[in-house]
């Protein structure tokens, strides 16, 4: 499952392609694909056709477009004038990709959408939606004001409001408007283990398996390190040690262990190579090896994925919690 870096760098490529262009037509090659869209492909296609793209807009790992209709003013049925009330949300699932490509590329072997975009100089006209396995997908949404006032997420032209789709969801370390002090207080309330915790995306968002394992190395604590009794001074160093390494993702390109997973242009990332901990069971720990140290990263079952840590430097604790 792509995580945050990966779905910001298709969000940062994306906008550069499609933001102010028209969608002229639409072709549903396979319904599964917008089987999240309630009343059906030729609703979806219908709604689509004419709509100008506002912008690509990014909350955690959730992606969405906002909409202008055919030479209407911007709706105000999210409820804030002068915004958009629709978007088209991206789901990416496993597999998912956004591709542009030119109409005389032949269409890709699992290529479920075709979006037929408005010329823009040498820029290709198609954006496509490729899927293998099926698990991600397209559907229109309605856009609500943001429950603090903030922008709904990361975009070019940010405002508040968010896919109702991802309403619920908690704002990024990535986002300038997450605030430590609240994610402090419901970490503290929460009776947890600590990367059961930072894979709660109601509480922080963006942070998946991979990541929370790299954090937690960085920031030289165990999975299991009880919630509640964690010290502040703690959690801003795991927090920052996520900022990081999302950070440092980012500017590699994202992590690509899976070939399916491309970013908007069909490049695979390749931040896999600087990881410290994930996938590492059996080689030696690069911070303890630096400190003279030999110590065997290892691997344990955890939420039914895996957790990666040093047995020297991420010491379990006894009162640890899952």
């Amino acid at each position: 499952m792509p995580e945050l870096p990966e779905v910001e760098v298709v969000r940062r490529g994306l906008v550069n392609w499609v933001r102010g262009r028209t969608i002229t037509g639409v072709d549903v090659v396979d319904p599964r694909s917008v089987r999240r869209h309630a009343l059906g492909p030729e609703d979806f296609a219908g709604n689509l056709e004419g709509a100008t793209v506002l912008d690509v807009v990014r909350r955690g790992k959730f992606l969405w477009m906002p909409l202008q209709e055919d030479g209407a003013p911007r709706s105000t049925d999210a409820g804030t004038s002068g915004l958009p009330g629709v978007a088209l949300m991206a789901h990416l699932g496993m597999s998912g990709q956004l591709l542009m490509q030119d109409g005389s590329v032949p269409d890709e072997k699992h290529l479920k959408i075709r979006l037929r975009l408005s010329p823009a100089g040498t820029m290709p006209e198609q954006l496509r939606f490729v899927d293998q396995r099926i698990f991600g997908g397209l559907f229109i949404t309605t856009l609500v004001p943001t429950d603090d006032g903030g922008p709904g997420g990361t975009a070019e032209d940010p405002v508040p409001v968010i896919a109702e789709e991802a309403s619920h969801i908690a704002r990024d370390p990535l986002d300038p408007h997450f605030s430590f002090d609240t994610f402090y207080r419901r970490l503290r309330k929460r009776k947890t283990g600590l990367k059961r915790a930072l894979l709660d995306q109601g509480l922080v968002s963006g942070i998946g398996n991979i990541y929370a394992d790299e954090a937690l190395w960085r920031a030289k604590l165990h999975y299991a390190r009880p919630t509640d009794t964690l010290r502040r001074a703690d959690a801003e160093r795991v927090l920052a040690a996520a900022r990081d390494v999302m950070s440092d993702a980012l500017a590699a390109g994202g992590t690509s262990f899976d070939s399916l997973y491309v970013n908007v242009n069909g490049a695979s990332g390749y931040f896999e190579r600087s990881l410290n901990a994930y996938g590492r069971e059996g080689e030696e720990c690069r911070r303890c090896a630096a400190a003279g140290i030999r110590s065997i990263l290892k691997r344990e079952q955890f939420m039914n994925r895996s957790s990666y840590t040093c047995p020297v430097c991420q010491p379990r604790p006894r009162n640890g919690r899952w």
